[in-house]
Order: C-alpha cells, then structure tokens, then sequence
C-alpha cells in the first residue's frame, strides 16, 4: 500500500481548515465580543477545541513532513496551558499501543495503580470519582488534568528527564503570543478568554473521556464512536479512535472512508467497542461512571 501523504503532499482540507479556525478565533476575540460577549466566549471555546486537534495531526506529521513547519503552523498556545512540545512528546508515548491504559506508562491513562489508589485520602477519591463521570469530566476535567500533567513534568524536570525543561521553556512565548494579542488586538477580557480556554478544554474531555477502556489485549482497549456531527468535526474524526491508532499518519479526512471500507475489521480487532454516538454517550454516563478510577485489570509487577 502506497503512502497516502505521497498522493497528496501539500494536505490542502487540513491547511484549509487551519486558516478557517484561526479566523474564527479572531473574530472571537475581536469583532463579536461588542455583539455579544457570551457568544463570543462559546464561539472562542470551539475554536480552541479545534486548533488542539489540529495541533494533534501536527504531532503526526501532517500538513507537511517537515515537523518544525506543522510546529510553527500551531506555535501560538490557544489553551494558554499545553505545551505542544510536552503534548507531541506525551500522545507519542501513548502510541505504544500495547502500554494503553496502563497507570505508569501510558501518560494519557486516567487509571490509578489501585494499591496507590487506597493510599489516597477520601477527598482526594472523591474528586477523581467525580473526575471519572462525564459531567465531572467537564466540569473539573480540565483543572484535574492540567494540575497531574503539571506535576508529573515537574518531577520529570527534577529528574533531569530530557526535553521536559525545554518544552516548557518553548511554552513561554508561545502564550505571549496569545497574550499580546489579547493585550493589543483583542476586545475579550482576559477573564472571558481564560473561560473560553477551560470551556475548550472541556470540550476536547468528551473525546478523551472514554477512547480507552481496560482490557486484557492491547487490540480491545481502542473505541470506536460512529459520530458525524459537530463533535467529530471538532475532534478530526479522532472518534474512530481504533483508525487513527492503526494508521496515525493518516490525516484527518481520510478516516471515515477507510472505516467505511473496512468496518468489520476494526470492530472485530477492538471486540465491538463501539457507540452509536456522543448523544449516547452523554445518556449513558453523564452521571454515572463507565469504568473505576483504579484499573481493574492491573498486576503489580514482582
């Protein structure tokens, strides 16, 4: 099978939809905010949503092949909290698809190691049990991931790990950016902008909140949500989750074609785990918790 990217080596739909999203973020910030300032927020929140999954296909060699190219593309940091180098260095870590879940060695894992997890205090469990609904996932979601990711680069940075240090000290001007413009340009309020950041955080934890389940093969542990709507247009079909795992350098607009084309392959490798859709998703565990904050499959190692 030949290279998809060699069909097509200027990915024009993904350069496209780049300019698109950066244009709606300054209208956003600008034009809309004397309109009407809770429309202005909402509209900012999506656009950020989509400019971290369009920083997503960068880590994955799209646009163009030239890394630092697709890293300048998205330089500026919209979520004002993910350094994309930290972000790139992480999710390619969890593309070891056969560490996916896994509380030490997958960074993306929201499961604890349960003999860690009994050590915690009761308020601790509580806000990760509450983490661990859609609703919290939405509402706290954010505010509990920056605050582990953070602290796990801190210790990394004490640790003397490389390339934690530099990519934080890369996040730098990538916030200035953001913030000479809010400083300069924009009409948003800074508070109404750190709202709309958490708010397009929030977003992006719907996609997250269940794309990896506990299961004993590797090949079980990646979702499928045969979604087509807004969320999976913000989420760059990343919601056949299965797909993107298999074929990561594949850019965005090609994925629901190649699902289409080979259904019944990705559904009999992940063992049927599937939704219909996010509507179904919020129905189903808006409340209530799919899976246990400690793994329930984990084996200590000797």
């Amino acid at each position: 099978m030949s290279d998809p990217r060699r069909a097509a080596p200027a990915e024009w739909p993904t350069i496209l939809l780049l300019a698109v999203c950066y244009a709606v973020w300054a209208l956003a910030t600008t034009w809309l905010v004397a309109l009407w300032l809770p429309g202005a927020i909402a509209l900012a929140a999506l656009a950020i949503a989509l400019h971290s999954s369009l920083s997503h296909e960068m880590i994955h060699g799209h646009p163009f092949r030239d890394r630092r190219v697709n890293e300048v593309l998205v330089f500026p940091a919209l979520t004002l909290v993910v350094p994309y180098r930290r972000f790139r260095d992480t999710h390619l870590e969890h593309h070891q698809d056969s560490l996916l879940t896994d509380p030490y060695d997958d960074p993306e894992s929201n499961y604890w190691d349960p003999a860690v997890w009994e050590t915690l205090r009761p308020w601790q469990q509580a806000v990760l049990r509450v983490n661990n609904t859609l609703a919290g996932r939405l509402l706290i979601g954010p505010a509990v991931g920056t605050w582990a990711f953070t602290l796990s680069d801190l210790r990394s940075i004490r640790a003397g790990k490389a390339g934690v240090l530099q990519g934080w000290l890369w996040h730098v001007p990538a916030v200035a950016l953001v913030a000479l413009w809010l400083a300069y340009v924009a009409q948003m309020p800074v508070w109404a902008y750190c709202v709309a950041a958490y708010a397009g955080l929030s977003i992006l934890k719907i996609r997250t909140f269940l794309e990896h389940q506990a299961h004993e093969r590797a090949r079980g542990r990646t979702v499928i949500i045969e979604d087509r709507g807004l969320l999976a247009l913000l989420f760059l079909n990343n919601n056949l989750h299965v797909v993107h795992h298999m074929h990561p350098r594949t850019p965005w607009y090609r994925l629901p074609a190649l699902y289409r084309a080979n259904k019944a392959r990705y559904l009999g490798r992940n063992g049927g785990y599937r939704y219909g859709s996010y509507g179904e998703i919020f129905r189903r565990y808006f409340f209530r918790a799919k899976d246990p904050v400690p793994h329930p499959l984990w084996r200590s190692p000797e």
